[in-house]
């Protein structure tokens, strides 16, 4: 099935913005240039070069994301889809592995060590998911857990929308980060049970409009 104009918008809109932190985040990769990484809150694995590789692969996730559900370059170019699919789940993977371990070293307190490990867990489940299902050929299911996936490879743009939002509230980086670990995915994820479950309703729906 094709998809509708308004889904085809809402689907760049989430690429740009994906595009746009990724972009960003690949600052990481340089924290020694002018103009390369920020000051973080500390953490103790950030010297075994998790940071380094969790940026990486999730910003390259974040850009590969979205032109999976584009169904033109999946119907018209079903080896670039193929490809860039097995791409970005071995960048998800990775990225997941690494941030785990980003997590288990945070200073931000028990909170956000659940929260970010929650999420790594979480991604690295539906992740894999998603690819066994693909390799089984249940394309059907194979998408639901890549939207699954996605909405939480789209936890890096919640985050940065979150951040300066909760200082324009009036809380403290170190009050709010925590809390955010939470927020950056638990929404995202269940908006996409939310989809998928509107989406799967809706030839029962059709079908029960239809005369008999």
């Amino acid at each position: 099935m094709g998809q509708t104009t308004a889904g085809k918008i809402r689907l760049w809109i989430v690429a740009v913005m994906s595009i746009a932190i990724a972009l960003v985040s690949y600052r990481y990769l340089f924290p020694g240039a002018p103009g390369g990484a920020p000051p973080i809150l500390a953490n103790r694995f950030t010297h075994l070069g998790a940071l380094t590789i969790h940026a990486g692969f999730a910003a390259t996730a974040l850009i590969l994301g979205p032109f999976q559900f584009f169904s033109g370059i999946r119907r018209r170019w079903p080896r670039v889809h193929r490809w860039s699919g097995t791409a970005y789940v071995a960048c998800c993977l990775s990225a997941g592995v690494a941030g785990f371990i980003l997590a288990l070293g945070t200073t931000a307190g028990p909170l956000a060590v659940a929260g970010f490990g929650s999420l790594a867990v979480v991604w690295l489940i539906c992740t894999g998911t998603a690819w066994r299902l693909a390799v089984a050929r249940d394309f059907v299911q194979h998408e639901r857990w890549m939207m699954r996936s996605f909405a939480l490879t789209l936890g890096a743009v919640t985050l940065r929308i979150q951040l300066p939002l909760s200082q324009l509230a009036g809380f403290s980086y170190a009050d709010a980060y925590p809390v955010i670990s939470f927020l950056a995915w638990v929404p995202n994820l269940i908006a996409a049970e939310m989809l998928i479950r509107f989406r799967t309703s809706r030839p029962l729906a059709a079908s029960l409009r239809t005369p008999g």
